[in-house]
Parts: structure tokens; C-alpha cells; sequence
């Protein structure tokens, strides 16, 4: 038998001061914003467009409002921006959190597409479409000096100053070989969701029923024996679009989501059991008689699957003791909330609804230079990464390590050297909300 060429090492296709692996939430912020500062930036991004989970999967951005009676904004910067102009355009609005999480923004996920693409586009951020990182060239240092990229035209290096992954599953920085913890070997792991929308429902009814006669009605479906509901709850939510409901009920467990096989069993499974969840509304709910399922997430929602370590670990007495940083880049208020193998979600709120801050160090990956993070692979334990890994937050994060990827480069220091005071100084310039004292201001 011949044996198979081996092929040749992969050409440099280009150099940049900044690399954006992933072009979710965090990444486009940290795009934007590493732009903004005058960096030259490409983004990475395996699709055909930009949102990553925001507008894959969901179609709300929680984490930008305290909980409570009083409700505060917690989130400036890029994220606000968007978020705002999305309302100012009759694209999204407030609404409140059917468990109390705090308010929402529910947005149009076409709409958001575009507006992701158009603020990239004016920064002069390069993007690059069905194109995934799949290794990293590494310098003695350790330090990475760029990234490689396939896509159908083959393998091509990009070399870059600095890489900020924001793949969500720190996947940039597990091959440059960052320390991590994997979802689920040390305890707990959030389960996966499959999203789903319902059409043709009669909204001015269906919007009347609660959260309590939604989960009487499951326990009766469930008592029936005619339907199959792994998760007893979850929530229905009206959408910018007339006649439709966004629906996150689903629940897939016991999933390692950086395992293909496992991930592609838990996508066959998440759709399954919309099928599922959308017959009991159906059959059962009010309003949705006359319904049909429609608006299946893209791919399953993954929640977590690496957390890196970094230069401080956020953990659960910094979330429930409101605990604040002298490095601080962003607040967080929301509750840890976790999706958990079991019927419910667990919920625990920070005290008085207070917020903590979230340390820059948190996104400085340990053992590799020239590398940043941003968005839910953050260095986090388990019940502090169930509060933090909201929208919001994953989007603060971005626009702060895009903005100390820029400051670096021109610089010439490594993100681990950045003064954070300076950071800081730029974040709260562009809006950013990173102290306490100016939550809700």
C-alpha cells in the first residue's frame, strides 16, 4: 500500500498585532474594542457569521441587570452599545426573567447578526469566515506567536503579537498548553440545551400563563406517562417577532462538550427532546394550539467545557460575599445558577444584590505569554463560572481583553504586564462599568 504524502508545513498567510480566535459574544467585543484602540485585528470564526451562542442559540442577553425589585445596569461599553441600539431600533426590549435572574434583553437574532458585523466592519476588523484554529505556533518562552488556521482552501499560519481566545471552549488555549480543568471531573457539570422557537401561537393567551401553571402543567404532562420531559421546568418568553415564542426547556446531561462524539449524540438528543417539549405545549398549553415547532438553535447550547487556570481563580465566596478587586474590569450581579443533572436549576443570589467585581487576572492564562481570555472558558470554579458565564459579563470580558491585547501591542509588554490602572482608566473612558460605585449610574 503507498503511503499517504505528508504535507507540507502550513504557509504564512499573514501577520497581525491581534488575533480574535472566535467570533461569539466575547470575541466580537474583544474585536472591536482591540480595533477601536488601534490595533490591526483578524477574527476566526467557523461560520458564516458572527454571534457565536447569541445568535445560535439564544435570543436574550442576561447578566446586564442586578435581580430584585430595583434592578440596576451592571454592563457599559461595546455591550451596552449594542444592546441599546438593538432597543433603539425596535430589535429588542427589556423583559423580566422568568426565575428572576434579573432583566433581560430579548432581541431579533437576524438583526443582531447584522449589527455585530456592521460595528466590526466600520473598527476595520478583518473577519474570516468557515475558518476554525486548529493548532498554535509557539515561541521558546513559552509564548504563542500566532495561530493555524483550516479552512477548504487548507492550513495557513497567521502570526500575531497576541491571541485572545474566545472560543468558549478554550480551545486556543488548551493546544497552546494552558493549564484547565474540564467540566465535570471535579464535581458538577451545566447540562447542554437545545433552544427551539414555536410559531403561530396565539401570544396575547400564551403569554398569560406563569411560571408556576407552566410547571403545573409538566408535572400532569409528566404524571400522564404520554410525554417524555427530562427537565420539569423551564421557560416560554415572547420574542420581538408577532406570533412567535422562544422556548428554553430542553436539557441533554453526562455530555463531555469537547468530545465529537458526544457532542454530536447530545445535538441528535437536544432536537429530540424539542420535538418533544413542543408536542406537550402544543397539546397542552394555552395559545398554542394552532402551534408549530420552528427555529431550532443551530447547534446545541454548551455551558461549559474548559475552564482555563489563571492568574486568580474566581471562585464561590468572591460571587456570594459581593467581593470586589483592585484589578476589576467588569461587574457582575448575576445569580450562580446551576443546570445541574437533576430536574430543576439550582439558584443562590448574592446578597443583597450587590455585585463583584471581575479581576483582569481571571482572563491571564497561566504558563503561556501573548495569550488572553475572554467570555466562559475565564479561570473560574464551577459555582462562581455559574454566575459569571451570563451575556453580559462574557462581553465586558471581551471588550477588557481586546482593549489589553491593543494597549500591549503598543507597548510592547506582554498581557501579564499590562497595568491594570491604565486598563481600567480606558474601559471606564469607552463606558465600561468595572467598580461598584457606579453600578446603575
Amino acid at each position: 500500500m503507498t503511503a499517504m504524502p505528508i504535507r507540507d508545513s502550513p504557509a504564512a498567510w499573514k501577520a497581525v498585532d491581534v488575533v480574535i480566535a472566535g467570533g461569539g459574544s466575547a470575541g466580537m467585543a474583544a474585536a472591536i474594542a482591540a480595533a477601536r484602540t488601534g490595533a490591526a485585528v483578524l477574527l476566526v470564526e467557523r461560520y458564516g457569521f458572527v454571534g457565536g451562542i447569541s445568535t445560535q442559540v439564544l435570543d436574550t442577553f442576561y447578566g446586564f441587570f442586578t435581580p430584585g425589585e430595583h434592578s440596576r445596569r451592571v454592563v457599559g461599553g461595546i455591550p451596552w452599545e449594542v444592546a441599546s441600539s438593538l432597543i433603539e431600533n425596535g430589535d429588542a426590549f427589556e423583559r423580566p426573567n422568568s426565575y428572576g435572574a434579573g432583566t433581560g434583553v430579548t432581541y431579533d437574532q437576524d438583526a443582531l447578526k447584522l449589527l455585530w458585523e456592521r460595528l466590526a466592519l466600520e473598527a476595520e476588523v478583518q473577519l474570516l469566515y468557515h475558518a476554525s484554529c486548529v493548532d498554535v505556533v509557539m515561541s521558546e518562552e513559552p509564548g504563542i506567536e500566532g495561530v493555524i488556521v483550516q479552512s477548504r482552501s487548507g492550513l495557513r499560519t497567521i502570526q500575531a503579537k497576541v491571541v485572545v481566545d474566545a472560543t468558549g471552549d478554550a480551545d486556543v488555549a488548551a493546544l497552546a498548553g494552558v493549564p484547565f480543568e474540564k467540566a465535570g471531573e471535579a464535581g458538577d457539570a451545566q447540562s447542554l440545551t437545545t433552544t427551539f422557537k414555536m410559531i403561530n401561537v396565539d401570544t396575547a393567551r400564551a403569554r398569560q400563563m406563569k411560571q408556576p401553571e407552566l410547571q403545573s402543567l409538566m408535572a400532569a404532562a409528566i404524571a400522564s406517562g404520554n410525554y417524555d420531559l427530562p427537565r420539569r421546568e423551564g421557560s416560554v418568553h415572547v420574542t420581538p417577532m408577532a406570533g412567535v415564542m422562544a422556548a428554553n426547556m430542553t436539557r441533554v446531561t453526562g455530555i463531555d462538550p469537547t468530545d465529537p462524539e458526544q457532542l454530536s449524540a447530545a445535538e441528535i438528543e437536544g432536537r429530540r427532546q424539542a420535538v418533544e417539549y413542543a408536542r406537550f405545549l402544543r397539546d397542552m398549553a394555552p395559545g398554542y394550539e394552532r402551534s408549530r415547532l420552528s427555529g431550532l438553535s443551530h447547534q446545541i447550547g454548551v455551558r461549559e467545557a474548559r475552564r482555563v487556570y489563571g492568574e486568580y481563580r474566581l471562585d464561590r465566596d468572591d460571587v456570594l460575599t459581593a467581593r470586589q478587586f483592585d484589578d476589576s474590569i467588569a461587574q457582575c450581579g448575576a445569580p450562580i445558577e446551576a443546570h445541574h443533572a437533576g430536574v430543576d436549576t439550582r439558584w443562590e443570589y448574592v446578597p443583597g444584590f450587590r455585585t463583584y467585581g471581575i479581576p483582569y487576572r481571571c482572563l491571564v492564562p497561566l504558563s503561556v505569554e501573548g495569550l488572553l481570555v475572554a467570555g466562559r472558558c475565564l479561570s473560574a470554579t464551577f459555582d462562581a463560572h455559574a454566575s459569571v458565564r451570563s451575556m453580559g459579563q462574557c462581553m465586558a470580558m471581551g471588550q477588557a481583553a481586546g482593549t489589553a491585547a491593543a494597549l500591549g501591542v503598543a507597548a510592547c509588554i506582554r498581557p501579564r504586564d499590562i497595568d491594570t490602572g491604565h486598563l481600567r482608566g480606558r474601559l471606564i473612558a469607552s463606558g465600561a462599568i468595572v467598580d461598584a460605585k457606579h453600578v446603575g449610574d
